[in-house]
C-alpha cells in the first residue's frame, strides 16, 4: 500500500485531515462526478498533489483582496464588488512534499513565498513514520473519505498500516520431517521462519522504546520489522533485497503462493484433481453423431460409470465384470448393496461372482455414454 499511502498523504492536509483543494472549486466538483472511486481518487489526488498550504477563510479573503485591489473593482457602495467567500475549513498549515525511498517516505516543508523570515532556508526534512502516517489517516472524516473514494465500511486509510499482524495457523505453514518417519528432526516452513524474524525485530524495537536506547540504533531496529513484515508479504518488491534461507534460496512469501498458474487460486482452487475425470485428447468422425467424439480406448477403461443391477441388464453387465478390468468394454468394480467394493484386478474368478438386483457395476465408458 506504500504508492496508496504516499497519494493519501498527498491529497489530505497533515494537520486537520481535510482534503486540500476547497470543494468549491469547479475542477474539484467536476473530479467528484466520476462514480468509478479509482478515477475520482486519481482526479483528487491530481489537484491536491501541487497545493502546499491547507487554506483557511483568511489566506483566501486576502488572495481575493490583492487580486481585486489589482484589477480595480469598485462595487456600488465603494467597496469591493464580491460574493461571500466559501470557507474551506483548512488550518493555514504548511503541507509537505512527499517523496518516497524504498520502504520510506519523507517529507520537505518549504518556506512559504511571502515568509521573509525563512524564505531563504533550505527546505525541512523529516521522514514521515508509520504513527505520523495513522495518525494524519485517523483525523480523515467520513465524509472526506467517501469523497476521496474510499469506502467507511471496507477501505479505510488507517487500515493501510499494520498496527497488529495475523498469524496463519499450522496447517497454511506445516513443518516437514527431515527424514520422513515423522520422528526426529524437523525442518519448519518459510513463513514460520519469518515470523519468527518478525517477532524477534519487534521485540528489539520494544527493548528500544523501554530502555531509550539512541534514535538511531531504534531507527534501524523499526527499519528491519518494516522490512521482515513487508518481505512476509512479498518477497518480491522492487528495488528491495530478497530475504534468503541459508541454503540462499528465496524465502516464498504470502503473495507468492496466492498468484500465479502454480498458486493457490488458479493452481488449487480452480483446478483440483478430481476422481473421476480426465484429460485426453478427442476426435471428430465421419462416422460418429455431432453430438459424440471419440476418446482413446485407454481413457475409456479408466473412466467409469456406477450402473445398477437390473432384471434388464444383468446380463449385459455379467458379461462386462467377466471380461474384467482390462478389456474394453468391461468392469472395474462391483459393489455390494452392504456397500463392500470388490476390485476386479484383484479378483481371481470375476466371471463366477453372481450379480444380485440393486448391486452397483462401476463399467467402463461406451458408446452413448
Amino acid at each position: 500500500f506504500m504508492t496508496k499511502i504516499k497519494k493519501l498523504l498527498e491529497t489530505v492536509c497533515h494537520n486537520c485531515g481535510t482534503i486540500l483543494v476547497d470543494e468549491h472549486n469547479p475542477a474539484f466538483a467536476d473530479a467528484l462526478r466520476y462514480r468509478d472511486p479509482k478515477k475520482r481518487f486519481d482526479a483528487i489526488w491530481r489537484l491536491c498533489k501541487p497545493k502546499l498550504v491547507c487554506e483557511t477563510l483568511a489566506a483566501q479573503d486576502k488572495e481575493e483582496e490583492d487580486s481585486s485591489t489589482r484589477t480595480g473593482k469598485i462595487g456600488k457602495q465603494g467597496g469591493r464588488d464580491k460574493e461571500p467567500a466559501h470557507d474551506h475549513g483548512g488550518c493555514g498549515n504548511i503541507q509537505p512534499e512527499v517523496r518516497r525511498d524504498g520502504l520510506k517516505l519523507t517529507g520537505s516543508w518549504k518556506a512559504q513565498k511571502g515568509d521573509e523570515e525563512n524564505e531563504g532556508q533550505q527546505p525541512e526534512k523529516k521522514p514521515l513514520t508509520p504513527q505520523m502516517a495513522l495518525n494524519i489517516f485517523r483525523h480523515i472524516s467520513d465524509e472526506e473519505i467517501r469523497k476521496m473514494g474510499l469506502s467507511n465500511d471496507y477501505a479505510r486509510p488507517e487500515w493501510m498500516i499494520i498496527t497488529v499482524l495475523p498469524v496463519p495457523p499450522p496447517p497454511v505453514r506445516p513443518s516437514i520431517s527431515v527424514d520422513g518417519t515423522g520422528q526426529g528432526m524437523r525442518g519448519e516452513d518459510d513463513l514460520t521462519y519469518k515470523l519468527g524474524d518478525i517477532i524477534r525485530a519487534n521485540g528489539n524495537v520494544r527493548r528500544c522504546e523501554t530502555e531509550g536506547s539512541p534514535a538511531h540504533i531504534s531507527k534501524d531496529f523499526e527499519d528491519l520489522l518494516q522490512f521482515h513484515v513487508a518481505t512476509y508479504m512479498d518477497n518480491d518488491i522492487a528495488g528491495q533485497p530478497q530475504t534468503l534461507q541459508k541454503s540462499g534460496r528465496p524465502v516464498k512469501s504470502i503473495r507468492a503462493r496466492l498468484k500465479g498458474k502454480e498458486g493457490r487460486l488458479r493452481g488449487n482452487l480452480m483446478g483440483k484433481r478430481v476422481d473421476f475425470s480426465a484429460r485426453t485428447v478427442i476426435t471428430g468422425d465421419p462416422n460418429l453423431s455431432l453430438d459424440e467424439v471419440g476418446v482413446p480406448r485407454s481413457i475409456a477403461r479408466t473412466l467409469t460409470y456406477p450402473e445398477t443391477v437390473t432384471p434388464y441388464n444383468i446380463h449385459k453387465l455379467h458379461q462386462l465384470v467377466k471380461n474384467g478390468p482390462n478389456e474394453h468394454p468391461g468392469a472395474k468394480y462391483v459393489i455390494r448393496d452392504s456397500g463392500e467394493r470388490i476390485d476386479l484386478r484383484h479378483h481371481k474368478r470375476a466371471g463366477e461372482i453372481m450379480l444380485q438386483y440393486g448391486w452397483k457395476v462401476e463399467r467402463h465408458i461406451v458408446d452413448g455414454d
